[in-house]
């Protein structure tokens, strides 16, 4: 049933015993709706600060930033009887098991779902206001959620993002179940509680992922490391994310310049003047640093054989032209993880087919041999 927000009873959660209440309380339903919303345009390194959850009768708001421990929410979301829905769940799944080790056995994706019956707006503003009538204000959707107090209009908007997931699940659900799709929606989501890790760890060869890295000289590149590292710690020490410190960009034009001087930095266009003045004597130690430092190479990438490669693309072609058959995107019909499986696997036989998608095993009963025969033509063109 679905109620207004007028109607439903708001609750604050900022007290350990409040959680522990409540918590009890949420593990008697059967379903609930989940969000989460993080610091990450304002912090260094970012953190949930607010929770929500949402039953047919309550909306919940936890102050993620001021409990010290949320442990009390572990049997909710990882119960394989109570329903977690949640909108576009990976980035929440991600940064729920980074912060606090969480698992998920049993939910459902109301993004995943409109994706799977093909719709061409996907975010939740879109699916709101088709179902409901309801105007999301976009307004907060970049807010630092790690600033307190919050603000009244930054709580409801807060909560109108858990509110209406239930009732939109029902209806997406009806939808995928009338289009013979519930059980291609229900493999995705299942997969999704199964492929959570912590993407956030940062490495010594970060840097290498910077766009232009791999075309600098192995010197240039020593250079590219130093400048990273430097604004790198520039970011922890003022707890801002990196890319607030300087672009991407700047970084990979100091390594290719290697300037001498302040006057150098003043010239290169991706980095401001203010931003030049500011780190100037650091940038230029760490130009220094990396000229003298010894000679960067990329991490070794096997090139995958011929073979391999003909594979992928014929089953690319292959999902790409079923998908526009049944107006989804290409991924909906093969995801990408499996589509590299069964190219590397170089399956011959049905058998061998189903041992690679036997993750997806909807998937291998509708195309299952399609595949093969995808395989098998273009094995006898080669």
């Amino acid at each position: 049933m679905l109620t207004s927000l007028t109607n439903t009873e708001l609750v604050w959660v900022d007290q350990p015993q409040k959680l522990v209440e409540i918590s009890k309380e949420l593990q008697t339903q059967d379903i609930l709706a989940v969000d989460t919303e993080s610091n990450s345009l304002y912090a260094y390194k970012e953190q949930v600060c607010l929770v929500q959850i949402s039953s047919s009768e309550k909306d919940y708001l936890i102050d993620a930033l001021v409990l010290p421990d949320l442990s009390a929410l572990a049997p909710i979301f990882s119960s394989k009887k109570l329903l977690n829905v949640f909108h576009a769940a990976e980035y929440d799944l991600i940064c729920m098991f980074r912060d606090y080790g969480f698992r998920f056995n049993f939910l459902f994706d109301t993004m995943i779902a409109a994706r799977t019956l093909g719709f061409n707006h996907i975010g939740l503003g879109s699916l709101l206001e088709k179902y409901f009538g309801v105007q999301v204000n976009k307004k907060y959707q970049r807010a630092n959620w790690g600033k307190r107090p919050l603000k009244a209009d930054m709580l409801e908007y807060a909560r109108l993002d858990s509110h209406y997931l239930i009732p939109l699940q029902e209806k997406l659900r009806l939808e995928l179940e009338e289009a013979g799709r519930w059980e291609l929606a229900l493999e995705d989501f299942r997969r999704l509680t199964q492929n959570i890790e912590d993407t956030t760890e940062s490495s010594e060869e970060d840097f290498w992922k910077l766009r232009g890295a791999r075309d600098l000289n192995p010197q240039q590149a020593a250079v590219l490391k130093s400048v990273y590292q430097f604004r790198e710690t520039k970011a922890e020490e003022q707890d801002k994310p990196s890319f607030k410190i300087f672009s991407n960009q700047a970084i990979v034009d100091i390594a290719q310049n290697c300037p001498n001087q302040r006057d150098d930095l003043a010239c290169l266009s991706s980095l401001s003047e203010r931003v030049a003045q500011r780190y100037s004597k650091g940038l230029i130690r760490a130009v220094r640093e990396g000229r003298s430092a010894p000679p960067e190479y990329p991490p070794h990438y096997e090139r995958p054989e011929n073979g391999i490669l003909n594979r992928i693309e014929e089953l690319r072609e292959w999902r790409k032209i079923t998908g526009r058959k049944m107006g989804v995107p290409s991924d909906v019909i093969l995801p990408r993880d499996v589509l590299n499986r069964i190219a590397w696997a170089e399956p011959d036989t049905i058998g061998e087919i189903r041992e690679n998608m036997k993750d997806v095993p909807f998937r291998f009963e509708r195309f299952g041999e399609d595949i093969l025969k995808v395989l098998r033509n273009g094995a006898s063109q080669l």
